[in-house]
């Protein structure tokens, strides 16, 4: 049994991670705020703090030691510069949530490894989580720090709708309204499903051949972006109306999607998974987006609260829609 601090502990990964960890028997705390937007599990310690407020960190763990730190909410230097002071000589190995996002775009050849360069001229979001890399392998080379870099792609559970628009996309799709899909709908995509990740990444957890490098944890399956709206629409019982728009017309009618577009969705990425499938021998993803799709489709239809339209996003999609007509 090991001890495993996670820094958030209630995301769309790091819930299922959480939940992974105490399946296997470790000691799991989680620190955050207190505000998390799920329960965690029974046998979990919750030490309510601020991670942005050093100094209220170091007092609730007062000194504690863990056999692995892993910090979800850490997206700047800064975050990580401050998980340096507050966790080295303190853990056994410290593990960084970074990104896919993060190898360049467009990619020059597939599939992607982890020896894939790292250059996103397009999100800050993708920048920021380099120069968190770099920062932690400086610190690995000059004085050891046992620092492992993880590389999620696009990670989802039952409450996470992978196309842009969420729940109002799919009430789109319920309502016979034309669904907007980027570029020309062929471009290849990865999603990975959280039960999925966790099993990979807590089974990292204490491995040495994992410390001082970056791994990142994929499913093997590729779908092109049509097939992942006609999934989510087969879920729902339904037949999407798919119109294609450029990506680029998009990120100008709704400027909050054009960072990730552009600097993500819009290219097809396929990922080689030799590494992590090396350091966790016999893992394999198992849960087909086909499957997700239903369990997305569940979980929002049994709650009328969860289905929430946006309505000034639901016009720009008309408009799009009009355009692309």
């Amino acid at each position: 049994m090991a001890s495993i601090l996670y820094i958030g502990g209630t995301g769309t990964i790091s819930a299922a991670c959480v939940r992974r960890s105490v399946e296997r028997g470790h000691e799991v705390t989680v620190l955050n705020r207190g505000t998390g937007r799920r329960p965690l599990p029974e046998g979990v310690r919750l030490i309510e703090a601020d991670v942005r407020d050093p100094a209220s960190v170091r007092g609730a763990l007062g000194g504690a030691e863990f056999d692995v730190v892993a910090d979800f909410v850490a997206f700047t230097p800064e975050h990580v510069h401050t998980d340096l002071e507050l966790f080295e000589g303190h853990t056994g190995q410290y593990v960084f949530i970074s990104s896919a996002s993060a190898y360049e775009k467009p990619p020059r050849r597939m599939p992607v490894t982890e020896s894939t360069p790292l250059r996103n001229p397009f999100w800050q979001y993708s920048r920021d989580k380099i120069a968190c890399e770099d920062l932690l392998v400086a610190a690995y080379r000059d004085s050891g720090f046992p620092m492992t870099i993880v590389r999620p792609s696009h990670t989802y559970d039952a409450t996470l709708i992978p196309l842009e628009g969420a729940w109002t996309t799919l009430q789109r799709m319920l309502d016979g309204k034309p669904v907007i899909v980027h570029g020309d709908g062929t471009s290849w995509w990865t999603l990975t499903h959280a039960r999925d990740f966790a099993r990979a990444f807590v089974g990292l957890f204490g491995n040495p051949h994992a410390v001082g490098s970056p791994v990142h944890i994929t499913g093997d399956e590729s779908l092109t972006w049509d097939e992942i709206a006609r999934l989510l629409g087969r879920a729902l019982g339904v037949s999407p109306e798919i119109v294609h728009v450029a990506s680029d017309a998009i990120a100008r009618e709704i400027p909050e999607m054009g960072p990730g577009l552009v600097g993500d969705k819009a290219h097809s990425v396929l990922f080689d998974n030799t590494r992590i499938k090396t350091l966790v021998p016999g893992w394999v993803a198992t849960t087909p987006f086909a499957e997700g799709a239903r369990e997305i489709a569940e979980w929002y239809l049994a709650d009328p609260a969860r289905q929430r339209v946006d309505a000034a996003l639901d016009a720009a999609f008309d408009r799009l829609a009009s355009l692309a007509g």
